[in-house]
C-alpha cells in the first residue's frame, strides 16, 4: 500500500517518501504537565498513535522513531507548584507538580489505548542543546541579545510565515506580540529569558551574566535535533500550533542549520468543540480525559478508553470535531457489538483488511477505515465456520491497526461500572430462553424475559442479519 499525507506547508497531499526508509522519523508536540489533559489534548495523541501504528506496520517496529515531548519548565506549571505547595521551595514544588501530573497523563493516554513514545524527552534534560541551538543562531546573525534576554531576529529569516501562509500584519495580531524595550522588531520573538528569583535557572547563552531560563519555542527545536537529527520526516501537532510556535520552530531550527525544512511534512489535527461550543471553562463544557474515563461532567457516567477513541477516529484528523454525548453513545454502542462479535478467543493473526488498510494510506482516512470496519461486521454476521473465523482475525488485525480493541472482552466489560453488575452468562441463558418462546409463538412468555432482562438493567434489540434471519442483541441500559 501507498501512504500519502497532506503537507500542511505545501498544503498537498503527496506520497510520503522517508528520507531514511530503514529510520522514519516523527516528533509530535506533547503535554505541558500541569494540569490533567482535557480531551482536545487527547485528539493529538490517538491521531499520531494510528499514524505510529501505521508506519511502524509499513516499515517495521524497529524502524520508527517516534519523540513526543514533555514540558516541564513553563510559567503555567511555576503557578501551579506556588499555589499547590507553598511551603517548599519553587524548583521543589515544581518537580512535585510534573511528575504528579506526568504521570497522570501517562495514566489516560494508556487507556485510550495508546503507545507509549519511543522517546519522550523532557525540556529540563536538553538545556545544553537549547543553548547550542542559541549560540549557532547569534553567530549566524538570526539572534541577538539585548537586556538579558536572547531574541530571534524575524527579519534576517525572508521565508518566515511560510508555513502558516500569513502576512506580517496578520501574524503581528494572531501571536497577540508584546511590545517590549529589549525588542528590536515587534514581530522578534524571545529564545532565552532571565530568571525571577526561585524560579528555574540556568547558566545564559551569549554571554549573558545573569542566569535564565528557556522560551517555549527553542525547546522543541533542541528536543527535536537531540532525537532526529537536523531534519526529519514528519513534524505533528494540533492546528492551534502552527503560528506562532511551529512557523518559529522552522525559524529556529533552518537558520541554525542553514537548512531549507526542518520535517519533510507537517501534520495538523483540527479543533475540536464540545456540543457545538468551543471548549471553556466559563461555559461549563470543559472536560478531561481523566473525567470521561471516571465520572464526567455529562452526567456521571464512565466510559471505556475505546470509547473515546473510537468517536475521536470517526472524523476524519484535519476537519473541526464536535466531541458529543450522542457520538459517545454510538461508539459505545459500536463496540459493544464488535467485541460481541469477536469475542476473546479469535486471534490478532492473518492479512489485514484491504480496504482499511487503504483508508488509512489515504492521509490516516480513519473515517473510511471504520465504515470498512462496519461492513465486515455485517459480512461476519453473515457467515459462518471458517469463513467467519477468516473474517473475525482480519476484522480483530484490522481494528487493532487503529487502536481499536485494544484490551479483551471481559477487561473492555470490566471498563464499564454498569457491565460489572450484570451476570453475562444469565443474561444470555435468558435471551436463548427467549429466543425458543419466539420460535414458538409464545409472546407472553417472550414478553416476561425481555422485563426481567429489563429489570436487571439489559435492553433486548431484535433485527435481521444480512440474510434476513432474526438476529437478538444487548446491551446495558444507559
Amino acid at each position: 500500500m501507498e501512504l500519502r499525507l497532506y503537507d500542511t506547508m505545501t498544503k498537498e497531499k503527496q506520497p510520503f517518501r522517508p528520507l531514511d526508509p530503514a529510520h522514519v522519523r516523527m516528533y509530535v508536540c506533547g503535554p505541558t504537565v500541569y494540569d490533567f489533559a482535557h480531551i482536545g489534548n487527547a485528539r493529538p495523541v490517538i491521531v499520531f498513535d494510528v499514524l505510529f501504528r501505521l508506519l511502524r506496520h509499513l516499515y517495521g517496529e524497529t524502524h520508527v522513531t517516534y519523540v513526543r515531548n514533555i514540558t516541564d519548565v513553563d510559567d503555567k506549571i511555576n503557578d501551579r507548584a506556588a499555589r499547590d505547595y507553598p511551603e517548599l521551595p519553587l524548583n521543589e514544588a515544581i518537580r512535585k507538580v510534573t511528575e504528579q501530573t506526568g504521570a497522570q497523563f501517562h495514566a489516560d493516554v494508556d487507556a485510550l489505548g495508546a503507545l507509549r513514545p519511543t522517546v519522550e524527552p523532557r525540556a529540563t534534560e536538553h538545556i545544553e542543546e537549547m543553548r547550542a541551538i542559541i549560540e549557532r543562531l547569534i553567530a549566524n546573525g538570526n539572534a541577538y541579545v539585548e537586556q538579558n534576554h536572547v531574541l530571534f531576529a524575524v527579519g534576517t529569516m525572508p521565508e518566515y510565515g511560510r508555513l502558516s501562509r500569513r502576512s506580517l500584519d496578520e501574524m503581528i495580531a494572531g501571536a497577540r506580540v508584546d511590545v517590549a524595550p529589549y525588542k528590536r522588531d515587534a514581530m522578534d520573538f524571545v529564545l532565552w529569558k532571565p530568571s525571577k528569583p526561585g524560579e528555574p535557572s540556568w547558566p545564559s547563552p551569549g554571554g549573558i551574566k545573569v542566569e535564565g531560563r528557556p522560551g517555549w519555542h527553542i525547546e522543541c527545536s533542541a528536543m527535536a535535533w537531540k532525537h532526529l537529527g537536523e531534519q526529519f520526516d514528519i513534524h505533528g501537532g494540533g492546528i492551534d500550533l502552527v503560528f506562532p510556535h511551529h512557523e518559529n520552530e522552522v525559524a529556529q531550527t533552518c537558520c541554525a542549520f542553514h537548512s531549507d525544512r526542518m520535517a519533510q511534512v507537517w501534520m495538523h489535527n483540527g479543533f475540536l468543540q464540545v456540543e457545538g461550543d468551543k471548549m471553556s471553562k466559563s461555559l461549563g463544557n470543559f472536560v478531561t480525559i481523566r473525567e470521561l474515563l471516571g465520572t464526567d461532567t455529562f452526567g456521571e457516567r464512565r466510559w471505556p478508553g475505546e470509547v473515546l477513541r473510537l468517536a475521536m477516529l470517526r472524523t476524519h484528523y484535519r476537519s473541526p470535531l464536535d466531541w458529543t454525548v450522542a457520538a459517545l453513545e454510538e461508539s459505545k454502542k459500536t463496540l459493544d457489538s464488535w467485541y460481541d462479535i469477536i469475542g476473546d478467543d479469535t486471534p490478532a493473526t492473518g492479512a489485514l483488511d484491504e480496504s482499511v488498510a487503504a483508508a488509512l494510506g489515504d492521509d490516516l482516512n480513519t473515517a473510511g477505515a471504520i465504515a470498512r470496519l462496519h461492513a465486515l461486521a455485517s459480512e461476519i454476521r453473515a457467515a459462518s465456520g471458517p469463513v467467519a473465523t477468516d473474517l473475525r482475525r482480519k476484522f480483530k488485525q484490522s481494528a487493532m491497526l487503529m487502536g481499536l480493541l485494544h484490551g479483551t472482552q471481559k477487561e473492555y466489560r470490566a471498563s464499564d461500572p454498569q457491565a460489572l453488575l450484570i451476570d453475562r452468562s444469565a443474561v444470555d441463558a435468558l435471551i436463548d430462553a427467549r429466543k425458543a418462546a419466539r420460535t414458538r409463538k409464545d409472546f407472553k412468555e417472550s414478553d416476561r424475559i425481555r422485563d426481567e432482562l429489563a429489570a436487571m438493567g439489559v435492553v433486548v434489540k431484535d433485527g435481521k442479519d444480512a440474510n434476513g434471519n432474526p438476529v437478538t442483541t444487548w446491551e446495558v441500559a444507559r
